[in-house]
């Protein structure tokens, strides 16, 4: 007959079968949607600014970081990591007294201080599993924040057709991918 202790450690190497470090909470059942992405609250001090786009038919400037672990992983010619976070932070454009962005020395746009929106794109193993194949993005989901970094309740759809339209052959990514494959 089984005693505790002998079921205890039997559930404990079940788990780790399947991944779980014991003592750790399994991961809930995953279910598509944006919420499945939290904002990591130091993602200012600890995300690598990788990239800066001047966007001149919004007039807005956007500032796109990854996660240092997804940074030091990727490499040319390979899909980006599990684990990959990429966020995109736009900021408005100074403008002059006629609504015309404000240039620095370089030429690109001089930012107004403070976020207006948020939004992140992650990979995780499985993610992406339950769209439909005209929205599947592999294995990445979306979602939006404010930004102060409050979560909206807004559509993703734009994002899914977006990135599987255009970047497709790219692991569904943009400027991060571009970056891995050139630096």
């Amino acid at each position: 007959m089984l005693n505790k202790t002998m079921l205890a450690g039997a559930a404990a190497l079940a788990l780790l079968a399947v991944g779980i470090p014991a003592g750790a909470q399994p991961r809930a059942p995953y279910t598509t949607g944006p919420h499945n992405i939290t904002l990591p609250s130091d993602w200012e001090q600890r995300f690598i600014r990788y990239a800066t786009v001047d966007k001149a038919d919004r007039k807005i400037i956007r500032h796109l970081y990854v996660n240092p672990e997804a940074f030091a992983a990727a490499r040319a010619g390979q899909p980006l990591p599990h684990g990959s976070l990429i966020i995109m932070a736009d900021t408005r454009a100074r403008l002059d007294a006629a609504g015309n962005p404000l240039l620095d020395q370089q030429g690109r746009f001089i930012a107004a201080p403070g976020w207006i929106a948020l939004a992140a794109q992650e990979k995780q193993p499985g993610w992406g599993e339950g769209y439909p194949p005209e929205l599947r993005n592999g294995e990445w989901e979306y979602a939006a924040f404010t930004g102060t970094g409050e979560r909206r309740n807004v559509s993703l759809n734009g994002c899914f057709t977006c990135h599987i339209n255009t970047r497709a052959q790219q692991d569904f990514a943009f400027n991060f991918w571009d970056y891995v494959q050139t630096r």
